[in-house]
């Protein structure tokens, strides 16, 4: 995978997005963006272990595809919005080739993750641990 990061973002931000594992869902309601049907999630933090306790995420009715996200502290304080943008054909589905995470607290400030290829790999537990990650240095 070929990726390509700019501006000042928090690994967390991009490391952790595991809405499925780390957030119970809640459908607010449906929303009409740019003559589209959305459905607005709420996702709240299963635990505190993860950077954000709370997400609203916005996803296609028609294709399940995301189209943008809000993150927040436990205070319920807005932190971080993300956009999900040119969706290709990667690792043999329809995925996000470029995010744009832009910072609710400092007016301006964005970072942008953009991949330009994915293969999947089947890795060994032990390379997700700190101690492992120590050697890597």
């Amino acid at each position: 995978m070929a990726q390509r990061l700019t501006g000042q973002v928090a690994n967390g931000d991009l490391a952790r997005a595991n809405f499925v594992g780390d957030y119970n869902p809640r459908l607010l309601r449906t929303d009409m963006v740019d003559g589209q049907k959305h459905h607005v999630l709420e996702l709240t933090a299963v635990d505190r272990g993860v950077t954000y306790q709370r997400v609203k995420y916005w996803v296609n009715k028609s294709n399940a595809w995301p189209l943008k996200a809000e993150f927040y502290s436990l205070s319920n304080r807005l932190l971080k919005r993300c956009r999900y943008e040119n969706f290709q054909n990667m690792a043999g589905s329809m995925r996000p080739a470029r995010l744009v995470m832009e910072d609710a607290l400092k007016a301006g400030e964005q970072s942008v993750l953009e991949y330009q290829g994915m293969k999947l790999r089947d890795l060994p537990e032990k390379i997700f641990t700190k101690d492992y990650l120590k050697k890597l240095d």
